[in-house]
């Protein structure tokens, strides 16, 4: 749990950071079926080497981390599993794949994927969310910074 607070703390400095853009935000969450997706990128410097260590993330001023959490939809908001496939595409096209990991600790879960990024470079996610015979679409674009 308390690995949770700091990746959440870290994650809430991430938030501020980008919110001198309305479309940047964080704290982002769409209304996809029966879920309520919660997404957030942001540069990986931005946690700790032992939080990162923890959860076998690469520090880099030119990688990003991509936070997504699924909560049912419904008054209690409890986290759900699924699996997740996604792609990352800058405006020239250039693709990468994202490649999920899932991370449970208490009743939350969180799933994390690593994106190579430029400086100023504008990356649109397509993320696929999968759970039993339900699929939606998460899509949404950051614009990363490099330290």
């Amino acid at each position: 749990m308390q690995r949770l607070i700091k990746f959440c703390f870290i994650a809430c400095l991430a938030l501020a950071f980008n919110a001198h853009s309305a479309q940047e935000q964080g704290a982002q969450y769409k209304e996809l079926g029966p879920w309520q997706v919660h997404y957030i990128a942001f540069p990986s410097t931005f946690i700790q080497p032992q939080i990162a260590k923890t959860y076998g993330l690469e520090r880099s001023g030119y990688k990003g981390i991509v936070n997504i959490s699924i909560l049912k939809n419904d008054t209690d908001k409890t986290a759900q599993e699924a699996t997740l496939q996604g792609t990352a595409r800058n405006l020239l096209g250039n693709k990468q794949s994202l490649n999920f990991k899932e991370v449970v600790e208490g009743d939350s879960i969180y799933y994390l994927a690593q994106v190579d990024y430029t400086n100023e470079e504008i990356l649109r996610f397509e993320i696929e969310i999968q759970q039993g015979n339900q699929f939606q679409t998460l899509k949404f674009q950051q614009k990363f910074y490099v330290d």
